[in-house]
């Protein structure tokens, strides 16, 4: 499927994006199943991937935070548990959100642009950001959440429905509903659907590796340079991020990387300048990168949006160290929102919010100059 401009109107888009912020769910009345409770919260139950059994209980190994954990007692991402010694998934089939969006909004900008993704999320989250757009079900579990019932099939036949050239994994964190996405993946890749792994990378090797078998594209959400910071913000380490990149950079997922800049913690120049070296000097000088303005959210409600001007400086840090791609996110009207030629500086791409209005790439060249431009673009 090619590029595409304009496949969803102004006025619907709106409205799905003002439903999904208010904890609504964009979905088509039919799909929604009444009754889903205590009751039947087992028919979302599935023995867990990446399980292995201790002296002192149950691990679940696949992410960086290995929980171990007893008879009924919850995983930190609040989806997995121990029954009758058995670990197990309780987010699968019942997702709380679904919504079907711009590819632009994930933000994937080099990966079939002006398409369709039929995005999915369960609750629950491996990391505990203290600045969380979605912590409303990020940081809950799917016994608290208002879910619809949604099995991998089901998900496919309604993507197709809805001319969705993909399946994004998002909202939430994919890697905690890992089971479902893999699942999902699995048959959507046999329906010629792309996969689209939105994430924080918090994942362990091995279970990236095979997930990498259904995945097409990810943007990962690198949220820091500091080990201090990212502990202190996120819960989370630094390292086992830069090996999620490196590892979906070997596979062969087309990867993008979102860093949300957020102020008095992620801001200073010193350290985005040693993430962009870092970038560049591991093979992702070609590699889109997103920074992102911070709006006050969830327990950061009351630091300041991140100036603009502090965007720019990142722009151009990123492009003294030799990065390609660069682009500011959650600034109407900003011009970094669009594909540049690297080479000639032609503007090839051209958005309005997550609208194409301009599309002069021929093929995957600049059609000034020829260049290649890096990306999946039909």
């Amino acid at each position: 499927m090619g590029r595409k401009a304009g496949n969803i109107s102004k006025r619907e888009f709106v409205r799905q994006c003002a439903a999904l912020s208010a904890g609504m769910l964009c979905v088509p009345r039919h799909i929604i199943s009444a009754g889903i409770n205590d009751e039947t919260q087992n028919d979302f139950r599935r023995e867990a991937m990446f399980q292995e059994k201790t002296p002192r209980g149950v691990m679940c190994r696949i992410c960086p935070n290995e929980c171990i954990l007893k008879e009924g007692e919850l995983s930190q991402c609040r989806n997995r548990k121990v029954i009758r010694s058995v670990l197990y998934t309780l987010a699968y089939g019942n997702p709380c959100s679904v919504n079907v969006d711009p590819i632009e909004k994930k933000p994937l900008y080099h990966f079939l642009p002006g398409t369709r993704a039929f995005s999915i999320a369960t609750a629950g989250c491996n990391l505990a950001c203290l600045n969380c757009q979605n912590w409303t079900i990020s940081q809950t579990g799917p016994d608290k959440t208002r879910n619809v019932r949604l099995m991998p099939d089901k998900v496919v036949s309604e993507s197709l429905a809805r001319s969705c050239s993909s399946i994004a994994y998002t909202y939430s964190e994919p890697i905690t509903f890992y089971e479902y996405v893999f699942d999902t993946a699995f048959l959507a890749k046999q329906a010629g659907i792309k996969n689209l792994l939105i994430s924080n990378g918090y994942i362990n090797p091995e279970p990236l590796r095979k997930l990498c078998t259904v995945i097409d594209a990810a943007n990962i959400d690198l949220k820091s340079f500091s080990d201090s910071t990212y502990l202190r913000l996120s819960g989370g380490k630094l390292q086992a991020v830069l090996d999620t990149l490196l590892i979906l950079k070997d596979q062969g997922v087309w990867l993008e990387i979102t860093n949300l800049i957020v102020p008095g913690w992620t801001d200073n120049p010193d350290e985005i300048r040693k993430m962009c070296t870092w970038l560049s000097r591991n093979g992702f000088s070609r590699t889109p990168i997103h920074f992102s303005r911070f709006h006050p959210t969830y327990k950061l409600e009351q630091l300041p949006p991140t100036p603009v001007e502090v965007l720019n400086t990142a722009v151009k840090i990123a492009r003294d160290e030799g990065l390609q791609y660069i682009y500011i996110g959650n600034v109407p009207g900003h011009g970094q929102s669009d594909t540049v030629c690297p080479g000639c500086g032609t503007g090839l791409i051209i958005r309005q919010g997550f609208r194409i209005v301009s599309d002069k790439l021929a093929g995957n060249k600049c059609s000034k100059c020829g260049r290649v431009i890096d990306g999946i673009w039909s």
